[in-house]
């Protein structure tokens, strides 16, 4: 068990296997075999009807090693006293043995199979948690092209060229990814290869609020609880998931500097679901509206014809200042705010320059490893070093952090190595000093620290 094992695809078609054992599972493994082509001996003293009409040949009686002998292939689907006795007959007589929920009598596992044109993928855990195999193969399932007998066609005659070609072996994969890659990107310029969008089919672009679930909005729970499938972001809460017990959810988010999902695969994921008849989530942080690409995805599922819907979310621009205590907007202090992405200098450079020091309070949401070059651009455009800054961390997690000071501090704000890594929020203005509504705030799961 310790060893790897060694994945096959065997034909079986025209060739003898023996199952033992005439009980439910038994009566699966012959239907399996039978899909296959093999010719299937049944031995046991009692069996199923099902068995007796799908199998080649029954020996209504126990086992004796002698039935395996021109066997291919066994199956053990009985006690393990008899489970240990096939096992021992098939070694003795070099027969591979799938045992059934009994691994360490076999020699060969069965997987759990996805089928998908002439494409076949099998997932095994070697015997030790066959129903986690079936959950594996169910979520492959769920994500598998539907337009996989084409391309495995592309292949096929690709194959056939490069061969008379002599093309190298080595080469010739990234020459048929280049064909698919043709094929994928081509799709949507060809709705009518696609299959028709099945009944029921229906995407929710929900927003997820600022990571806590009890901040989610009703209906946005009412979907996920509904949903076949989940596509989630990457900040997006685990406890949240879990608000989908029946749906397959899949991680498509994308962070700084990392591989991700691109957005035009997201999508399709998007419009195959649906058209496969599934309620599907599309679950993004904050508001889906709000630096979500949202407004992509809904164009993108409007052009496939798919129905959908928004379901609104508490953006983390609004979320994280009041979690941790700061109203954007103050009697007084403001009266009105912006929110910019900082994700780079040439998205929010023109915002900057046209907000006047002082007349509003300034949100800048993913911010926070270019908060040098924000203060500076400010600072050159006359806001005041004094300025109130603060930055928000986490805002809505047990690990929560906040850090206040000025605008001349921002750049070089000392962030804890242990929370880096959580979501960040900028807030500058004069109402990121109002700091009596820090400790009194029902609502803020963990204590901040200031500077």
């Amino acid at each position: 068990m310790s060893s790897q094992l060694l994945p096959l695809f065997v034909k079986l078609a025209g060739r003898r296997v023996v199952v033992v054992g005439g009980g439910a599972m038994a009566a699966l493994r012959v239907k399996q075999l039978r899909g296959a082509g093999a010719e299937v001996t049944v031995v046991a003293p009692e069996v199923r009807e099902e068995i007796v009409a799908a199998a080649a040949a029954v020996r209504r009686r126990p086992f004796e090693p002698s039935d395996l002998d021109g066997a291919w292939y066994a199956v053990a689907a009985a006690t393990a006293e008899v489970n240990r006795a096939v096992a021992a007959a098939a070694e003795s007589r070099r027969i591979l043995l799938n045992a059934v929920d009994d691994p360490g009598c076999a020699t060969a596992y069965a997987g759990g199979v996805v089928r998908r044109g002439g494409a076949t993928v099998a997932i095994s855990t070697g015997g030790r948690a066959p129903a986690l195999a079936g959950l594996l193969r169910e979520a492959i399932d769920a994500v598998l092209p539907e337009e996989i007998d084409t391309w495995l066609a592309t292949a096929e005659g690709e194959r056939a060229a490069w061969r008379r070609s002599r093309v190298p072996l080595a080469t010739r994969r990234p020459m048929l990814l280049e064909k698919l890659n043709a094929l994928y990107h081509g799709e949507p310029a060809s709705q009518g290869g696609l299959p028709p969008r099945a009944a029921g089919g229906f995407v929710s672009l929900v927003g997820a609020g600022p990571g806590d679930p009890g901040l989610l909005t009703r209906r946005g729970a009412e979907r996920l609880a509904q949903a076949h499938l989940v596509l989630y972001d990457a900040l997006v809460s685990v406890d949240l998931l879990k608000l989908a017990p029946r749906a397959h959810c899949f991680s498509v988010g994308k962070r700084a500097g990392r591989p991700g999902v691109s957005q035009r695969a997201i999508e399709r994921l998007l419009v195959r679901g649906a058209r496969r008849g599934q309620r599907v989530v599309r679950l993004k942080c904050g508001d889906p509206f709000v630096f979500g690409r949202g407004g992509e995805e809904a164009l993108a599922l409007a052009a496939a014809g798919v129905p959908f819907e928004v379901v609104p979310g508490v953006s983390s621009a609004l979320a994280a200042p009041a979690l941790a205590g700061i109203p954007v907007t103050h009697r007084g202090l403001a009266s009105g705010f912006a929110v910019v992405s900082g994700h780079a200098e040439a998205s929010y450079g023109e915002l900057l320059d046209a907000l006047a020091p002082g007349r509003m309070t300034l949100v800048v949401l993913m911010g926070l490893g270019q908060r040098a070059p924000i203060a500076a651009r400010l600072g050159a455009r006359g806001w005041p070093e004094t300025t109130p800054a603060a930055i928000v961390l986490g805002a809505s997690g047990e690990a929560a952090f906040t850090w206040r000071g000025s605008l001349g501090e921002l750049p070089h704000a000392a962030i804890p190595t242990d929370r880096a890594e959580l979501p960040g929020t900028l807030v500058i203005g004069r109402v990121a000093a109002l700091g009596a509504l820090e400790t009194g705030a029902a609502s803020r799961p963990a204590e901040s620290a200031t500077a």
